[in-house]
Order: structure tokens, then C-alpha cells, then sequence
């Protein structure tokens, strides 16, 4: 299941997630096992309601399993108290969504900036401006640094979403239907983006998506129906890599 060489960046093993609602129980995920090297582009595909969005909110530390277990960076996450579970988010795991989730009255800078003044010791100023400078030019946006959200287009509020979900520099990327509210000229675009910095920072990027686009430059997919896992292919696995 796991790739040949690298470490591991997240393990699954066995893992379910079960909801009640009232007296009906939803079995959202079931008995799923997957591994996933650093460095990884990960696309976990299949319909709505198959369990995408879990799995990453399970990744994520945002929701917990019903049982088995879940480790990120070689960390399990289970029986981490509060203060673990979000130094654990903060120091290792960046957050794309497909609503964007940016701070309306903040300009570019701001949103990128604003994860780095969190925790108990921000970094210093002039650090952090290099750093935001650094991957807003990446994103291309630095013309764009005074601008606010409501005046960039889709496209535009993604790539700040991109470049700050990268400013802690984490070690795995989640991206929950990152392309859903984007044109298929700008979706690409993005894709090519974040493809670019999984190979120059050796970022680990784990996708939920329906996007097809996705799927074929992901190196390592798994395909999901009713919650449990159909596929989980490495498209190098057969180079004995």
C-alpha cells in the first residue's frame, strides 16, 4: 500500500467514523487503511457522501475516529489533549478549502501573514514579511498584497488561500475540493500551481476532489464509494519507485 522509499507522512489503519443521528447511525467511513509518503500528490476521489471530506477532517485532527487509528508525521493523534492536537495542526498541517475561508477585512498580505501571528511565540516581523513576500511573488500576487478578498476574482482568493495554508511551512497540505468553485481554465491553473510546489518543496498535498484533472497528475490515488476504499494506486509503484 505504501510507496517504496520515503517516510511515512499519514497511516490509516482500520479506520471507521461512525455519526448518530438520533437512532440512525451513519457509517461515513469504513474500516479504511491507507498510507501516504512525504511528498505525496494525493487525490482521494469518489462521489459525495463517500467519505472524502472525513478522511481529511480525520488527517486534519478536526474530527477524531470512531476507532482504529490515525498518525500524522509518525504522531498518533489519538489520546492528544487540546493543546497537542492544535500545536500538532498549527506546526504540520495547512488547510485549503473550496470556500477559500479568507478574513474579509484583511488585504492579501494580512491573510497570508495572519497564521504566523498565532502560537505562543510569532516569528519576528521582518522574517515573516520576507516569507509572505516570498510566496505571494509565488502565487502571483504580489502586485495584489494591498488588495482585499472581495476584490480579487476566485482564481485569485484560492491563490492566497494556497500561499497561506504554505506560510507555516507545514509538512502536508489539505485540500477539500480546492477547484469546486473555480472555471476549468482557473482550476488548472491552480492545480499547475500547487503540483509545482509539491515538487520544489517537497510538500505532501492530500486532495478530496471530483475533479478528473486532479486525478491524473496525482501520483497516488485513492478511490473511495460508500466509505470504504475501491482503489489506492501509486502511479509509480510499478517503477519500483
Amino acid at each position: 500500500m505504501d510507496g517504496a522509499s520515503g517516510d511515512t507522512a499519514v497511516r490509516l489503519d482500520d479506520v471507521w467514523k461512525i455519526y448518530r443521528l438520533g437512532r440512525t447511525e451513519v457509517e461515513a467511513v469504513r474500516g479504511v487503511s491507507l498510507g501516504i509518503q512525504e511528498g505525496d500528490f494525493v487525490s482521494i476521489a469518489g462521489p459525495s457522501g463517500s467519505g472524502k471530506s472525513t478522511i481529511l477532517n480525520l488527517i486534519g485532527c478536526i474530527d477524531v475516529p470512531t476507532r482504529g487509528s490515525v498518525e500524522v508525521v509518525g504522531q498518533p493523534t489519538s489520546g492528544l489533549n487540546d493543546r497537542e492536537i492544535t500545536r500538532l495542526r498549527h506546526q504540520t498541517v495547512g488547510f485549503i478549502f473550496q470556500s477559500f475561508n479568507l478574513i474579509p477585512v484583511l488585504n492579501v498580505f494580512e491573510n497570508v501573514e495572519f497564521p504566523l501571528l498565532l502560537g505562543s511565540k510569532p516569528s519576528p516581523k521582518s522574517e515573516r514579511r520576507d516569507y509572505v513576500e516570498f510566496l505571494m511573488e509565488a502565487v502571483g500576487l504580489a502586485e495584489w498584497r494591498s488588495h482585499r478578498p472581495s476584490e480579487l476574482s476566485g482564481g485569485q482568493r484560492q491563490r492566497v488561500a494556497i500561499a497561506r495554508a504554505l506560510v507555516g511551512k507545514p509538512r502536508i497540505v489539505l485540500a477539500d475540493e480546492p477547484t469546486a468553485n473555480l472555471d476549468s481554465s482557473t482550476g488548472a491553473s491552480i492545480i499547475e500551481l500547487m503540483k509545482r510546489i509539491n515538487h520544489e518543496l517537497s510538500t505532501t498535498f492530500i486532495f478530496s476532489t471530483h475533479d478528473p484533472s486532479i486525478v491524473s497528475i496525482a501520483d497516488h490515488v485513492v478511490r473511495l464509494r460508500d466509505g470504504s476504499v475501491i482503489e489506492d494506486t501509486r502511479a509509480h509503484a510499478a517503477q519500483g519507485v
